[in-house]
């Protein structure tokens, strides 16, 4: 493992466990297969919705994003405004599980920023590479300006990115440091930073526990993590809505970092009372 890598204390065997209610075999089963389902149909659909107008793409990316949460027994709940974060906006989240990729895209769908063992997972992958998603090689920082440049090139171009600056996940009781680079493309293009803050909760929705089953976290095999999610039921993803950071009003990357951490860490204050449920 390289020691300069981003890393987590979190492990599947201490902090991935679910105290809650459980499914049966038999609909966990059922459920696996119409997530997977999900996925294959925007893995088939992805290079069709690439040739529709930008209003009916985003609409129908939402949707089915929206779709692939709910399909593997997830209940959606939005906080703040859903409508902003416009084309051209940095979108920067706490990273959890591989659920938050398709939980931030059912509210603001752009191109993923993912590192580059994602482009061979079994149909993510494949959806990841046809979908946009800027890949970053995490082993070989000399790559990193040109990764910094790309995704300035596709703020300035009007693509909305999204990015877990914190470079692994964790398993939501605490978090990690954002790191800066992400933050210099915003800088270079003068864009606008929309933290989000992600949640998972068991039931109902405004229970005070964290929802461990979402959690992807350490060395746990993909598959065991579907399984268990699958398995968990009444699993609430949250997502709110933070206030906008314009980049200019920062002096430099380490600071706009820190800003967008500290929103992301400290939500309750910043708490709406607009929410949408699903």
């Amino acid at each position: 493992m390289n020691p300069w890598l981003p890393a987590s204390p979190c492990t599947p065997l201490t902090c991935a466990g679910h105290d809650g209610r459980t499914r049966g075999r038999a609909a966990a089963v059922v459920l696996l297969l119409a997530g997977c389902a999900f996925i294959l149909a925007g893995v088939l659909g992805a290079p069709f919705v690439l040739l529709l107008g930008a209003v009916r793409r985003e609409r129908l990316i939402r949707l089915w994003a929206y779709g692939v949460v709910r399909a593997f027994g997830v209940r959606v709940r939005v906080i703040g405004r859903p409508g902003a974060g416009a084309p051209g906006t940095l979108v920067v989240a706490n990273h959890i599980s591989w659920l938050d990729i398709p939980l931030v895209a059912a509210v603001f769908p752009g191109r993923m920023l993912a590192k580059s063992e994602i482009r061979n997972w079994p149909l993510l992958g494949r959806l990841a590479v046809v979908g946009g998603t800027l890949f970053v090689e995490r082993e070989r920082f000399r790559a990193l300006p040109t990764t910094v440049r790309d995704i300035a090139a596709a703020l300035r171009g009007g693509s909305r990115v999204v990015a877990f600056p914190e470079g692994t996940t964790w398993c939501g009781r605490g978090g990690g440091r954002f790191g800066p680079a992400v933050f210099q493309a915003a800088i270079d293009a003068n864009a606008t930073v929309q933290p989000v803050r992600i949640t998972y909760r068991a039931a109902p929705a405004e229970h005070t526990a964290q929802a461990g089953a979402a959690a992807f976290v350490g060395d746990d095999p993909l598959i065991a993590s579907l399984w268990r999610v699958v398995t968990a039921a009444g699993l609430t993803a949250e997502i709110r809505v933070l206030p906008q950071i314009p980049a200019g009003d920062c002096p430099d990357r380490r600071a706009l970092a820190r800003l967008a951490q500290t929103a992301v860490a400290n939500d309750s204050a910043n708490r709406s009372p607009e929410s949408v449920h699903h």
